[in-house]
C-alpha cells in the first residue's frame, strides 16, 4: 500500500458519514466527480473497494467499515487537538525565558525577577542556569530571551547579542559570628587569618579581589573555590568561613544565615548585566526588570 493520503481520508470519512457522494460533495464544497476521483484513488491505494452500491445508494464494505473504524479515530483526535490548542492560546500566560549566569548572585536574580510574577498579566516565567558562553549560543538561536549576567558579552564571541546595565553594588565580606567573635585582627587584615570561601579563580570578580589583597599586602587563607555563588554562600550559611557577596544583599544575607558583614572591598564592584538579541529592551516583563533593577540598586 502507498502512503496514506489524508485528504483522501477525509473525503471517504465524509462520504460514509453522510451517505452519498452528493450530500458529501455540497459539505466539503467540491463537484462530486472530484469527490468520487479522490475516493478512486483511495481505493486504488489501498488495493479494494470501500463501498458497494446498492439501488442508488453506497454501503460500506467489509474494508470500508475497517477504514471508517480507524477514520474515525483520526479525526476525533484532530478535533481534540484543535481543541487543546485553541484552550491553550486562551489560557497560557506569555512565557519570558531567561538564562542566569551560575555565578550571578542567586538573590539579586530574585528580586529582580521577582515583581514580574506579581504583575496584572504575569508572564510565564522559565530560569535556566549555565556559563555565559552556552547562553548565548541559546540566546541566538531564541531558546531563550533575556539573560543575566555578571560580565557583558565577550568581544570575541560573534553574537548578535546587546549588553543593557541593571546595576552595580560593592563587594563586602560576610562572616558566621562564631568566627567573627574569635579574631583580634580588625578588617580587612583579618582576612589573611580567617578561613575564605571565594570565587574560582578564573572568574572576574575572584581576580579583582585578588587585587584588592595584594594592593593590601593581605595573603588570604582560601579554604574553598566555588563556581556557583549560591554554593558558596551556603558554605559560609553553615559557619565554614568567610564570604564575599554584593552589598545590596547584606539584609538578604543576615535574614537567612545570620552572618554579618565585616567590611566592605572598597574599589571593588560587580557590575549586572541583561544581555538581548535587541537593541532595545522590548518584552513587557524585561522593562519591569529594568524598572526593578533601578529600586534595587539605587538602595545601596
Amino acid at each position: 500500500m502507498r502512503h496514506l493520503n489524508y485528504n483522501h481520508l477525509l473525503y471517504f470519512y465524509t462520504v460514509a458519514r453522510e451517505g452519498s457522494v452528493a450530500r458529501a460533495a455540497k459539505v466539503l464544497h467540491l463537484t462530486p466527480q472530484t469527490v468520487s476521483g479522490q475516493i478512486k484513488l483511495l481505493e486504488e491505494a489501498v488495493g479494494e473497494a470501500l463501498f458497494i452500491r446498492v439501488g442508488r445508494g453506497l454501503t460500506l464494505s467489509d474494508t470500508g467499515r475497517v477504514v471508517q473504524g480507524y477514520a474515525d479515530e483520526i479525526f476525533s483526535v484532530g478535533i481534540a487537538l484543535t481543541q487543546r490548542l485553541s484552550n491553550t492560546a486562551q489560557k497560557s500566560p506569555r512565557a519570558l525565558r531567561v538564562g542566569i549566569v551560575d555565578s550571578f548572585p542567586k538573590s539579586v536574580a530574585c528580586r529582580l525577577l521577582g515583581d514580574t510574577l506579581t504583575d496584572e498579566d504575569p508572564a510565564r516565567l522559565c530560569c535556566s542556569e549555565g556559563k555565559l558562553e552556552a547562553l548565548l549560543a541559546d540566546l541566538s538561536v531564541h531558546k531563550i530571551d533575556l539573560i543575566l549576567s555578571d560580565r557583558p558579552v565577550p568581544t570575541e564571541l560573534n553574537v548578535r547579542a546587546y549588553n543593557h546595565t541593571l546595576g552595580s553594588s560593592n563587594i563586602a565580606f560576610f562572616a558566621p559570628e562564631s568566627l567573627v567573635k574569635q579574631q583580634t585582627l580588625k578588617f580587612p587584615q583579618c582576612l589573611g587569618e580567617l578561613p575564605l570561601l571565594l570565587p574560582n579563580a578564573s572568574s572576574a570578580l575572584r581576580r579583582s579581589l585578588d587585587h584588592w589583597f595584594d594592593e593590601r599586602e593581605i595573603q588570604p587563607t582560601v579554604a574553598a573555590e566555588f563556581d556557583d555563588s549560591a554554593l558558596m554562600k551556603t558554605f559560609g550559611e553553615a559557619g565554614l568561613g568567610v564570604f564575599p557577596a554584593p552589598e545590596v544583599i547584606a539584609d538578604d544575607v543576615r535574614n537567612s544565615s545570620r552572618a554579618i558583614k565585616i567590611g566592605t572591598a572598597e574599589d571593588v564592584q560587580e557590575t549586572y548585566i541583561a544581555i538581548s538579541p535587541q537593541r532595545k529592551l522590548r518584552h513587557s516583563s524585561v522593562l519591569k526588570i529594568a524598572s526593578t533593577a533601578e529600586s534595587v540598586f539605587a538602595e545601596k
